[in-house]
């Protein structure tokens, strides 16, 4: 094949008269330009790229979206319901909590205080007291049907599976978030979390509080009883050890010093009343005067009239004697004054003795209670150690159920004032549209998923596309030259689909499809010499060879020249078709056989002059006429009486006469199917044809889309929107 290929040498000739005017025919080399060998990126080429496989990327694109769709309806929809609380971070002192109460200013809580508080809403105490409030745990949408003893963890976990709880910024809010493929059941879980954490602890905190309340009452009591008890216990002993006061021993103290200070006083009393004693009753035994009389007036007295009594008895008895009745009764008068005076005198003595008397006894009443004192005095040292622990025993069960019944104050004037560590600040609504799936978001992910899936499919199906799609694709790719573009007919021409081809060529002479096949006509006469001969084949069946040779002949025909087209494709037959009334005509086998004359089984086309040689009947020897003699004579026949000679081949892939019937031919020219044909099959065709016996034209491309050409935007084809207009 490459011997083939690169012994082709362009030699292009000026005007000529059909194709037999020119030099001997001869293969000619191809000039091929490689655009790899750029160093810069084609970027027309990647526009071409995209325009071939455009239906590919539309079909990607649009299965990408269509999955994106699908995926978006079969998706749950699920939706999030948003609840939002705020940290206290000031207590406001609404009644005191002590006499001494101050206000004092509080620090904001930190950080950690606030993690603290976001953990603490996801707790097990508030997870268990919102799935016993919304009773989840027999939802069967949140248990999924597990078995009784494990629906209470089936609540938990749908929870924390849909449950998010976060700080929201730097703030003291808290964010709660729930997501349920019920809106109202997200919204009703994210408020009963709020609640709880807001209200539920507040109501927990009042509860805390009343039952510690209640339980310093029924202390409180204990200990009043008890202190009531001690104190008892405590009056009872002072009682029983006659201790009523507390400075009991210094009162006992007091009295024995005074009793001490008064025995003393008593004493010396008692020696001095009784020293008086004896001295007026020494002093009455002598007959002299009584010392203690002297203080006494009426003595005094009495002592006077006994002056005056005696001086007149003497008086008396000095001027009257001693019988003197006047005497007598002077006399008499004396004694009875001193009868008065001794009297006096007794009652004095006796006076001091009874206070002698009085001193003693004062002084032995005085021992008596000295001796009571001390005794009772010991008594209450003794004694006094039992009260001391009584005593204490009773100060420390006041002094508790003091602090008791403080606390206890303190407890009811704080009870209904408590404050809440969080309030509601935007409560969970109802989400009206699901959260997942988003829509948008999945358009906009599926048609980027589309967009690169289809750029790749594009691009990947373009770098294993094996097919030719330009004349470009068959110079670089394969190495021969391009002869030229044979259109669709449904492409250039207007109602052409129930046309036929060969009749449309007639019919529109000035159109791009008509002329295609001129262009093809001067492409094979500038890239051989002297070639009358043309045979027109292809690799695989159904490339358009039998078409294009039927066209190629009748459009020289049509301008002048002698023109023969021999069907040699033996099975499919078919130019043979093209001919109307074939049956019962001679044809090639008759002529090869030497049956008929050449002239004689020709038929003439009416409408261009185009002669036919038709096959008319099969033979098992028809192939050794083909390739043998018989045909070099028919062809040397044919040259002297046509100006070309057109033949139609069989493909060269599964007929391998066709390979003989190549090599009597001046030159050959290979069909492809535009982006059908793969090259892997021209190249094996090619490389079947023995170098130096075929002579290789070039290649055309058949039933290229001119519209969907132009859009790719490479080779001359590229251009046809701008030079269509001169078509008619």
């Amino acid at each position: 094949m490459s011997t083939a290929v690169n012994t082709l040498e362009s030699s292009a000739v000026g005007a000529y008269r059909g194709l037999g005017d020119v030099m001997p025919a001869r293969l000619v080399e191809t000039r091929t330009t490689s655009a790899a060998g750029s160093d810069r990126i084609d970027l027309k080429f990647l526009v071409g790229i995209f325009r071939r496989r455009s239906g590919l990327f539309v079909s990607v694109l649009g299965s990408a979206l269509a999955l994106g769709a699908v995926v978006t309806a079969v998706q749950p929809r699920i939706y999030v319901a948003h609840a939002d609380v705020t940290l206290n971070n000031k207590t406001v002192a609404i009644a005191p909590t002590s006499s001494n109460d101050r206000i004092v200013d509080q620090q904001a809580p930190n950080d950690a205080f606030v993690d603290t508080q976001v953990a603490q809403v996801t707790s097990s105490e508030n997870i268990n007291a919102v799935i016993a409030r919304l009773r989840l745990d027999r939802d069967p949408a949140v248990t999924a049907d597990a078995p009784p003893a494990g629906q209470h963890a089936a609540a938990i976990e749908f929870l924390h599976r849909h449950l998010s709880v976060q700080r929201i910024g730097s703030t003291y809010d808290i964010g709660i978030t729930v997501d349920s493929p019920s809106a109202a059941q997200a919204a009703t879980i994210a408020n009963a979390f709020a609640e709880q954490f807001t209200r539920g602890a507040l109501n927990a905190k009042r509860e805390d509080a009343r039952q510690t309340t209640a339980l310093i009452a029924a202390r409180l009591d204990q200990l009043r009883n008890q202190a009531l008890a001690d104190s008892a216990a405590e009056q009872a002993y002072r009682i029983a050890h006659n201790l009523l006061s507390t400075n009991q021993g210094a009162l006992t103290e007091q009295e024995i010093s005074s009793y001490n200070q008064g025995m003393a006083q008593a004493r010396a009393e008692a020696a001095e009343d009784g020293a008086r004693l004896d001295a007026a009753r020494q002093q009455l035994a002598t007959g002299g005067n009584v010392g203690e009389t002297v203080a006494s007036p009426a003595i005094a007295a009495l002592r006077a009239q006994q002056s005056t009594a005696a001086g007149e008895l003497a008086a008396l008895e000095a001027r009257y004697g001693a019988l003197h009745p006047d005497v007598i009764k002077a006399r008499a008068a004396l004694r009875a004054i001193n009868e008065q005076v001794a009297g006096e005198t007794r009652r004095v003595i006796a006076g001091l003795e009874a206070k002698a008397n009085a001193s003693q006894q004062r002084l032995g009443s005085l021992t008596g209670s000295l001796s009571v004192s001390r005794g009772a005095f010991a008594r209450s040292n003794s004694a006094k150690t039992g009260l001391q622990d009584l005593e204490k025993k009773s100060e420390t069960s006041n002094a508790l159920y003091e602090s008791y019944l403080n606390r206890y104050k303190e407890l009811t004037a704080r009870e209904g004032t408590e404050q809440a560590d969080a309030d509601m600040l935007h409560p969970a609504s109802v989400p009206l549209v699901p959260d997942s799936p988003h829509v948008l978001i999945n358009l906009i992910l599926s048609l980027a998923v589309g967009l690169g899936l289809g750029i790749a499919a594009a691009f990947l199906a373009e770098l294993n596309y094996t097919g030719i799609t330009t004349g470009d694709d068959i110079e670089q790719r394969l190495g021969v030259r391009y002869l030229g573009t044979i259109p669709s007919l449904s492409s250039v021409m207007a109602r052409a689909g129930t046309r036929d081809p060969a009749q449309a060529l007639i019919e529109s002479p000035r159109s791009a499809f008509a002329e295609s096949f001129r262009s093809l006509r001067a492409s094979i006469a500038m890239n051989t010499t002297k070639a009358r001969i043309i045979a027109i084949t292809s690799s695989l069946p159904d490339e358009g060879k039998t078409t294009t040779s039927i066209c190629l002949a009748r459009s020289m025909a049509a301008s002048g020249d002698r023109v023969l087209l021999i069907d040699c494709d033996l099975r499919r037959q078919g130019v043979s078709e093209f001919v109307p009334d074939r049956e019962g005509r001679p044809g090639l086998i008759e002529v090869l056989r030497g049956e008929v004359a050449l002239q004689d089984a020709v038929v003439v086309d009416p409408a261009t002059g185009l002669s036919i040689l038709p096959v008319s009947t099969r033979s098992n020897q028809a192939s050794e006429l083909l390739t043998g003699d018989e045909m070099d004579r028919l062809l040397d026949a044919a040259r002297a009486q046509f100006h070309a000679v057109i033949i139609d081949t069989a493909p060269v892939l599964p007929i391998a006469d066709a390979r003989l019937v190549l090599g009597k031919a001046d030159a050959s020219v290979f069909v492809v199917r535009w982006r059908k044909t793969p090259d892997s099959a021209l190249r094996a065709a090619l490389r079947l044809l023995p170098g130096n016996r075929v002579q290789l034209a070039g290649v055309a491309l058949t039933r290229v889309d001119m519209r969907r050409q132009a859009r790719f935007g490479y080779g001359q084809d590229a251009f046809y929107h701008s030079y269509r207009r001169y078509y008619a």
